[in-house]
């Protein structure tokens, strides 16, 4: 049997500058309990930017 995916949960990630909200990805809610923050292409601003965790 599958294990159950009840820990990770989906998550949006918005630029930092532009504040638009371009990626969607998963991630584990009980080992990284912080925001993450990952350094994505933006298409609004058109170069690599930071995108922060939002709700």
């Amino acid at each position: 049997m599958a294990k159950s995916k009840e820990n990770r949960i989906v998550v949006t990630l918005a630029c930092t500058t532009c504040k638009s909200r371009n990626y969607t990805t998963s991630k584990n809610k009980k080992n990284n309990p912080e925001r993450m923050e990952l350094r994505k292409f933006c298409s609004t601003c058109r170069q690599p930017a930071p995108h922060r965790e939002t709700k």
